[in-house]
């Protein structure tokens, strides 16, 4: 027993403990999902078990440890336990044939996350196991996925990979061009916006039917960029006349979540504009509801259309996305150009002109402004002006790209809900 007051341990060597007892945890959360998958496989056909995975994390974490004392140790512990996984996948396969490789990958994961562990980057590795046992987990539901794709769904997949994860992080993140006007990788996220929603309401409208997969996608796309949506819909709208009511109403629905969710922002961060404000959002959202549902109404009214009609011809259209970025560089560029000849005593035109492009960004600079710069009702209408104003610009979206009838009565419920807004203000003035 230890005398009164001895120290079981220091804080160095508790935190090698913490270290390896995750390393050991993280090790056996990855075999206990792989014992589970091959628990009814034969005796000696399974490449490794919970036991296994568990000695493997430690075997990792021990290799963390040992680096601080000795850089050779830790490698030979860390590459002769690589090299036993690599082995026994080996023997494995040769004595029974078409084992999967997962298992040996999984293994060296287990690994990997061991040596992170005890190299205080903890957090890291629980991630990676975690992600790795969910990955391995959804197996069933991944296979069933990737069955049902077709070859035009997987080639946009790629294209959305290549757009969103090879050119987004190679493009420069600082301000070019005239007047500094513009950040080349903001840009570039609104093709990848309005790219991701394209395909993602063409998932949606496939797997979910055209009207339940159209409002799932604006109601919570929108809570990103409603006019990323807006010009989704007005694409698909474009190709699939069958369901002009379900789009059209799907932009409605974009714009009143667009509108709520200023009120809220606004209550957050800019709560002396928010009373007036409300007095003009609220009639602009009540009209988006209310088109809505009225598309909704007139979709169910509609004859059903076949389940192909759904497809649309083309589910990543980037021809949308590069005239909306064309567009929001030139209201960029507008708005530093009234910036340098205006200046601070025009607020309320700079910050509607560039609200057009980004209402959030209009807001919280009403709401960093210091303290009685604007009354309540002078902030009210200043922050409303970016908001209606970007609700115009989304209003003349489906008519520039349909060119027909068809794409002004998409605008329809857009331009009733300015004109909604508009209408308070002679009452807020008074």
């Amino acid at each position: 027993m230890s005398a009164p007051g001895t120290i079981l341990a220091t804080p160095d060597q508790w935190s090698v403990l913490t270290g390896l007892g995750i390393a050991l945890g993280l090790g056996l959360l990855i075999g206990i999902q792989r014992g589970w998958t091959l628990r009814h496989a034969a005796e000696g056909s399974r490449f490794a078990g919970i036991r296994t995975f568990g000695l493997l994390g430690l075997a990792g974490g021990l290799a963390g440890v040992l680096e601080s004392a000795s850089p050779t140790a830790a490698t030979i512990v860390f590459a002769a336990s690589a090299l036993l996984v690599l082995f026994g996948y080996t023997r494995t396969q040769q004595r029974h044939g078409g084992v999967s490789g997962t298992a040996s990958l999984a293994a060296l994961i287990a690994l990997a996350c061991g040596l992170l562990a005890t190299q205080g980057k903890a957090q890291i590795a629980a991630v990676i196991a975690v992600g790795t046992t969910l990955l391995l987990t959804l197996r069933p539901q991944l296979h069933h996925w990737v069955a049902g794709l077709s070859e035009s769904e997987v080639s946009a997949i790629a294209r959305f990979a290549l757009i969103a994860l090879v050119i987004l992080p190679l493009l420069p993140d600082r301000y070019l061009g005239p007047y500094a006007a513009w950040n080349p990788r903001q840009l570039w996220l609104v093709v990848v916006f309005v790219s991701g929603f394209s395909f993602a309401g063409y998932i949606a409208t496939v797997r979910l039917g055209a009207t339940r997969g159209t409002l799932a996608l604006a109601a919570t796309a929108a809570m990103v960029s409603s006019t990323a949506v807006t010009t989704s819909l007005a694409t698909r709208l474009r190709d699939d006349h069958e369901h002009a009511a379900t789009l059209i109403s799907g932009i409605a629905v974009a714009s009143a979540v667009m509108l709520v969710r200023v009120i809220f922002l606004v209550a957050l961060i800019a709560p002396i504009a928010l009373p007036i404000l409300a007095l003009v959002i609220t009639p602009a959202a009540l009209v988006s509801l209310g088109a809505a549902v009225w598309g909704l109404l007139a979709a169910r009214r509609a004859p059903s259309a076949p389940a192909s009609a759904m497809a649309l011809r083309n589910p990543l259209n980037f021809g949308s996305a590069l005239v909306l970025t064309g567009l929001v560089m030139a209201m960029a560029l507008l708005a530093r150009w009234l910036m340098t000849w205006i200046g601070q005593s025009g607020m309320a035109i700079i910050l509607a002109v560039s609200g057009i492009a980004d209402v959030d960004a209009a807001i919280i600079t009403i709401g960093g402004m210091p303290g009685g710069v604007f009354d309540a009702r002078t902030a009210g209408l200043v922050v409303a002006a970016p908001v209606l104003a970007n609700t115009l610009f989304k209003a003349a979206i489906p008519p520039m790209l349909l060119r027909s009838r068809l794409g002004w009565l998409a605008s329809l419920p857009l331009l009733a809900s300015v004109a909604a807004g508009l209408a308070m203000v002679p009452f807020i003035l008074r």
